[in-house]
């Protein structure tokens, strides 16, 4: 790693995690890598005689490629949720508050929703580290999910269009108004947000993500599919993979 990045003076990195790969024979290194621009986070895939790496992903491949993926989140998903839970088709995101991304993702997920109704959607917090808000805005929209599934969607909307008023020592004054202007009441929201019960749901939802490999942020999974970078797929692919995992899931 020193001798690929230390050319740049500005350009720090930290290992992240090493675990085996989803390919058999390597290894699969995540990197945060930080700039005074920002953070992002980078997967290499390295093989086993340490001399050689992949930058990139590996896609699932076979007869039904993406069932394990779609097995996990059907078993794993406990967020807010739009749509039929028997729909043959089923969208899930993993977002974060703080994701300039996920922001700019919101107009076409919308879009989505409202072209299938008879799918299912599910949002899921996916935190990132290099977000110094992040953690507790998503305990806040886990307890706005608890109180009420309708108000959730309207924090949701509202933290993303205020995320440029808000900062790591404001969060909490900013997410308790956010809360009561959903229709909840922040005060109880912002203690049910400090409490270790909220932590445990967002490092579940996490882990859950880690689980189905998501790096980054906005990620979306229809029936198992993962879909990155959404703001910059065309929104009718979307629909048209939407409408085919429906037609596969039958």
């Amino acid at each position: 790693m020193q001798q690929t990045f230390g050319y740049e003076p500005q350009l720090s990195w930290k290992i992240s995690s090493i675990k085996p790969a989803p390919a058999s024979g390597l290894a699969q290194v995540d990197v945060i890598l930080a700039t005074p621009q920002g953070q992002q986070l980078t997967r290499f895939y390295i093989t086993q005689d340490g001399e050689h790496a992949i930058v990139g992903e590996i896609l699932p491949f076979g007869a039904k490629p993406f069932d394990p993926a779609k097995k996990k989140l059907e078993k794993g998903i406990t967020g807010p949720s739009r749509g039929p839970k028997d729909a043959p088709a089923t969208i899930v995101e993993f977002g974060d508050l703080q994701c300039p991304a996920c922001k700019a993702a919101q107009p076409t997920i919308e879009a989505l929703i409202a072209a299938e109704p008879s799918a299912r959607f599910v949002f899921q917090n996916f935190p990132l580290e290099m977000h110094n808000w992040a953690a507790k805005g998503a305990a806040y929209a886990d307890c706005v999910g608890q109180a009420s599934n309708d108000a959730f969607w309207k924090f949701i909307a509202k933290t993303y269009e205020t995320q440029g008023d808000i900062t790591a020592e404001n969060a909490d004054e900013k997410l308790t108004a956010l809360a009561d202007g959903a229709g909840v009441k922040g005060a109880d929201i912002a203690a049910c947000a400090s409490t270790p019960t909220a932590k445990a749901h967002v490092d579940a939802s996490t882990a859950l993500g880690k689980s189905v490999n998501v790096t980054g942020t906005p990620t979306l999974f229809i029936n198992g599919r993962s879909i990155g970078n959404v703001a910059n797929v065309p929104s009718d692919t979307l629909k048209v993979l939407v409408e085919f995992a429906a037609k596969q899931g039958k």
